[in-house]
């Protein structure tokens, strides 16, 4: 047992080690500060240097500090690398390269792998606008198709992971406007420019006698222009051009690209690979088999990154070579798998303040504190040690998402942060459904080390069941799901891996401790919730009825209201631009908007970069911004209030987007159904999809009556209430599965029992856990709806519905549609099912 113990210590403190490496720096540091702890040599010298650069800086010679001190090492040939020899670059010989290398792994070192999202922080906003030439002769219809393709060209450049939480979204006929959180122009000062390029790829002939350097100047050969190659030595690391005439006209484009990758290469440069799509082989193979001999030109942009000689046939691979930094190779490879069919331009840059007030960002942390404390608190005042044990390994769930989020770049908002504390309250259920066994086992008598190993090994399947159907939910949404439906679905993967690991390891070693290791007799303490004997199925048929009347209500809400209830994150909106005389604050600001319960209207102050001012900026649904605009002045008379500008702004979740969640659903719900049914019986399959459904209609229902009703909920759908839809999914099945594997449990315990008896007994049994559970969860969702404000409040409205939804199904929905889809008969469902029955007296001798 000891050695059992150890593993698993060893196995939990690698991976706590290795999360806490990867979230901390928990805040950004200041660039300058830090960079003056990374000298390792020549401290003198390099105080001077920085003290050089801060001048210049200081001077507005420079936007950015970064920047000054990377001009000044060009200007001067100074060699970085000499202060930082702990950094290991000398494998870059070009100087320049070397230093902008080292530079840029410092400023990143100096930040924070788990940004804060744009309502917490803020960060960098840039608006691009599609070249006018490439709007020639389209007709309206054309040219919102072409800027709606840029935008999920960017949505998959900026956060193909989806869970980066860019917003990304049209601004007038001819823009695209992108914000990035946590992110400013003053430590990263190039964060715009990978974003932009068109990457358009082409592969082009090279002319095979002439050379510019040998023909009268200005005179192409008809048909070819001129491209310069940027040749590097490797030994010196000295630079320069190779003059080449290009064909003008492509053999092909990069739309025979299936796939490009980074990749070192012998010599340690990094490389980009071309995987070609099916047709794109076939043409390539006909360009190479023709061109053997010849150089073939790779153009990117209409700049000439190499030129190699064809030495055979090629078709399904090919390689952009050149003096590439790891980072640079994936940066290009990231935009040629997204390549652009236009060219974008800067019309603007601005720094984002926080879109939420300072007052409701205070409270609703406030309120994710104190969510958590009571969680908490219950646990280790109804179990006592077995709470501390529950505790600890929620406390690890949420370290390794946070460590493997951080890992992807993931972004933390605020309903991110209230997602952890609800995570906190969850994933304290794997340790419920063990504490309940284990009371069951102590019960029937049996020791404190006997009854661990028990309470263990028969949960063990319920546990996997559960999560691996919320698992498969989780994947197909990943699958089929972009942007925030696949970043959520990549959250839920790593929540769910991370509840099982903890629930089947980290609760298992420290219970093991305490009983084996410490020698506790008893961990648990309160046992207030004891089995009862109550005849739910008595009252199936009203409780059945009364809630699909509540859902049918709410749906029928939804059908009259639909153009009201969703938000300008779904719609899109207008956007007002305010000049000031003076300031007023956005708390000050919020309250006026609230106090006129103007709804859905976000308000926040950009920075413009290379000018000297601050605007205001105020987001509203359509047509409403100008009488907004109205209310402030009435408000603030002194403040000098005055429109400079107004634009439409399009919706940052998408009508794709919206549809593409809504078939990840649907096929979610398909693979749910599959799951139980091969793992447990059809009839399972069907009651766990249709109490899904139920639970999710019947939330959405009621968080549009009380919206209507003007109780409790503003009743809008914003882009967070979708991640929250999409948790009551996994809460539901998750909570329905358990109930459905313990009435697996009791038809093989008790051979001679009807169905009926069967599934009361089994409701019974693990209604103490049901009741738990939701009580815990309830105390992080209650406390996040009391303190918290804005859409905070809608987020723990809509999971407390969800709980008491799904809690109310597994009950009174999917055991009776079990029951009915049997007709009431056992030996229907034993006939069915596609796992061998196993009793209790087999496993006793298997013990044995």
């Amino acid at each position: 047992m000891s050695g059992n113990i150890l593993w698993k210590f060893l196995l939990t403190g690698a991976i706590i080690f290795w999360c806490v490496m990867s979230i901390t720096p928990l805040q950004d540091r200041p660039f300058e500060d830090y960079i003056v702890a990374q000298v390792t040599a020549e401290e003198a010298e390099f105080a001077d240097l920085l003290q050089r650069a801060e001048t210049r800086f200081d001077a507005k010679e420079s936007p950015t500090l970064f920047i000054a001190l990377r001009d000044l090492g060009k200007e001067e040939q100074i060699d970085y690398a000499k202060f930082f020899p702990q950094i290991n670059v000398a494998d870059v010989a070009n100087q320049t390269k070397r230093n902008d290398i080292l530079l840029k792994h410092i400023l990143s070192k100096a930040q924070s792998q788990l940004r804060l999202g744009l309502d917490l922080k803020g960060g960098v906003g840039v608006t691009l606008v599609i070249d006018e030439a490439a709007q020639d002769g389209l007709n309206p219809f054309e040219q919102e198709e072409q800027l709606q393709d840029a935008i999920e060209i960017m949505a998959q450049r900026l956060d193909g992971m989806g869970v980066a939480e860019p917003v990304i979204r049209a601004r007038g006929e001819n823009a695209i406007e992108i914000q990035l959180a946590g992110l400013s122009t003053k430590d990263n000062p190039e964060v715009i420019d990978a974003i932009k390029k068109p990457a358009r790829l082409e592969f082009r002939s090279v002319h095979p006698d002439l050379l510019p350097d040998s023909t009268p100047a200005n005179r192409s050969p008809v048909g070819y222009e001129v491209l310069s190659e940027e040749i590097e030595d490797r030994k010196s690391g000295e630079t320069y051009e190779r003059r080449q005439f290009v064909r003008l006209i492509p053999e092909a484009t990069g739309e025979i690209v299936a796939d490009a990758y980074a990749s070192q290469t012998q010599t340690g440069g990094f490389q980009i690979n071309l995987e070609m799509t099916n047709e794109g082989a076939e043409i390539f193979r006909a360009v190479t088999e023709r061109m053997i001999g010849e150089p073939l030109a790779i153009v990117l942009d209409g700049k000439l990154y190499s030129a190699p000689t064809i030495q055979g046939v090629l078709s399904r691979n090919a390689q952009i070579t050149g003096s590439y930094s790891q980072r640079e190779a994936r940066e290009l490879a990231n935009v040629l798998n997204n390549p652009l069919a236009i060219e974008l331009r800067v019309d603007e840059m601005y720094e984002v303040g926080p879109t939420m007030a300072a007052g409701a960002r205070a409270s609703s942390v406030n309120a994710a504190q104190w969510g958590a404390i009571l969680v908490v608190g219950f646990m280790i005042l109804y179990y006592f040690l077995g709470g501390l044990v529950a505790v600890t390994s929620a406390i690890v769930n949420v370290i390794i998402v946070l460590g493997v989020l951080a890992s992807l770049g993931a972004t933390l908002t605020l309903p991110g942060v209230a997602a952890l504390v609800l995570t906190l309250g969850m994933g304290v259920d794997a340790n419920i459904l063990i504490f309940e066994r284990l009371r069951e086992e102590l019960r029937a008598g049996k020791s404190i080390k006997n009854a661990t190993a028990g309470a263990f090994d028969k949960v063990t399947s319920t546990i996997v069941d559960a999560n691996v159907t919320t698992l498969i939910t989780a994947s197909i949404l990943i699958w089929l799901g972009t942007g925030p439906v696949k970043g959520f679905g990549i959250t839920l993967a790593i929540g769910i891996c991370a509840s099982i690991f903890c629930a089947l390891v980290v609760t298992r070693f420290l219970v093991d401790f305490l009983v084996h290791g410490a020698g506790f007799s008893k961990i648990l303490g309160l046992e207030l919730l004891t089995e009862k004997k109550i005849d739910f199925f008595k009252f199936r048929k009203p409780a059945f009825v009364a809630s699909w009347m509540l859902v049918l209500a709410g749906v029928v809400s939804v059908v009259i209201h639909h153009d009201n209830i969703l938000g300008k994150d779904f719609t899109g909106g207008d956007e007002m631009t305010i000049s000031y005389s003076e300031r007023v604050e956005s708390d000050a600001i919020m309250q006026v908007f609230e106090e006129n319960e103007l709804g859905d209207v976000t308000v926040n102050y950009q920075s413009l970069i290379g000018e000297d001012r601050e605007v205001l900026k105020i987001q509203t649904p359509f047509d409403q911004a100008r009488p907004t605009l109205e209310i402030l002045q009435g408000a603030f008379p002194a403040a000098g209030l005055e429109q400079a500008g107004i634009n439409q702004i399009g919706a940052s979740i998408s009508k794709t987007i919206q549809w593409n969640a809504l078939f990840s659903v649907l096929a979610a719900l398909v693979g749910i159904l599959l799951y139980v049914a091969l793992r447990f019986e059809v009839g399972y399959g069907v009651g766990a999809v249709v109490a899904t459904i139920h639970d999710v209609l019947m939330t959405i229902g009621i968080f549009v009556l009380c919206g209507e009703m003007g109780l409790f909920v503003s009743g809008q759908f914003t882009a967070p209430m979708l991640a929250a839809i999409l948790m009551i999914v996994g809460y539901s099945i998750n909570d329905t599965i358990v109930a459905f594997d313990r009435i697996r449990e009791e038809l093989e315990l008790n051979p001679g029992t009807d169905l009926r008896s069967i599934i009361n007994l089994a409701i019974n049994r693990v209604f103490s856990r049901t009741l738990l559970t939701s009580i815990t969860t309830l105390l992080a969702a209650t406390s996040l709806y009391v303190f918290g404000a804005g859409v905070i409040n809608d987020l723990a409205f809509v999971f407390i519905i969800g709980i008491l939804t799904g809690t109310f199904s597994s009950i009174f929905i999917a055991s009776p549609i079990l029951f009915w889809w049997h007709k009431g008969d056992r030996r229907h469902v034993e006939e069915r099912q596609l796992t061998p029955k196993r009793y209790e007296w087999e496993s006793q001798k298997k013990e044995a």
